[in-house]
């Protein structure tokens, strides 16, 4: 039963970045204004909370629908021609890459949340992992997610402060390479590899029981900063444009603390 139990975890934790599902807080109506939001995978928890808030808010009158997956694969398919109302990215290169393709109304982005990345090991940790230093050791089993996706650029910021000898050793590790945050995080959950880095928010509660944290020293850590921006031929700008007020307001930032991020730098 306990492995039955982690698997569903696990299923539903990859429902929301692997499989890239979208998550509906309300059940659409031809009635009722509607909007689609693309959130990057880290998101999943928060904004899922965020929208049941926001619909909240305006008495259950407004639809709204995430399509949660890794920030690249988001730009990708804006600049392919997905219908959306939002973008909220884990990074702002992957945002530009969007106002690139005129798909983002430049002058709507703002930075909302923050976010450090932290080491995750299995819960047994097969390989003794006690510091980032030990992720170059021989023999370890290192999993990252892809280059591009946020969380990767993010590591292989923090890994070139680190000396040449430590980054060739540490890149020899690379085991396997995930689709985005999730994914890794659901990986080494089930002992598919040694060691991964995602972000500290992506240890939720509901994670906790599978995972040991390892947390990198503030110093040497690196900060993500987290855009959103309206898409620039949005259906609905204006309800766009509340959603976007709502994730930066008091009770929008309480969520998004709640689930790990920090708060979006001072304006």
């Amino acid at each position: 039963m306990k492995l039955a139990g982690r698997w569903l975890v696990l299923f539903l934790w990859l429902c929301g970045g692997l499989l890239g599902c979208t998550a509906v807080s309300t059940e659409p109506s031809q009635e009722l204004p509607h909007i689609t939001i693309l959130a990057a995978a880290s998101l999943t928890d928060a904004f899922t909370e965020v929208g049941q808030a926001f619909a909240k808010m305006h008495g259950n009158g407004v639809d709204l629908s995430f399509s949660f997956a890794g920030s690249s694969k988001l730009a990708v398919q804006l600049q392919e021609g997905t219908v959306a109302d939002v973008f909220a990215s884990a990074n702002e290169t992957q945002m530009m890459t969007a106002v690139s393709a005129n798909r983002i109304q430049a002058d709507t982005i703002q930075i909302f949340a923050t976010n450090q990345l932290t080491i995750i090991v299995p819960t047994d940790n097969p390989a003794n992992i006690a510091a980032l230093a030990d992720l170059a050791n021989p023999g370890v089993k290192l999993l990252l997610a892809l280059p591009g996706v946020p969380v990767r650029d993010y590591t292989d910021a923090l890994v070139q402060t680190m000396a040449a000898d430590f980054q060739a050793r540490f890149y020899a590790n690379l085991v396997s390479e995930g689709q985005n945050v999730r994914q890794v995080v659901a990986q080494i959950a089930l002992g598919e590899a040694d060691a991964g880095i995602v972000y500290s928010s992506d240890v939720t509660p509901g994670m906790a029981d599978s995972l040991e944290q390892i947390a990198l020293p503030e110093g040497q850590n690196v900060v993500a900063f987290y855009p959103i921006g309206r898409v620039a031929d949005a259906p609905q700008p204006e309800v766009a444009q509340q959603f976007i007020d709502f994730v930066l307001s008091a009770d929008g930032q309480a969520i998004l603390a709640r689930w790990g991020f920090g708060p979006a730098p001072v304006q």
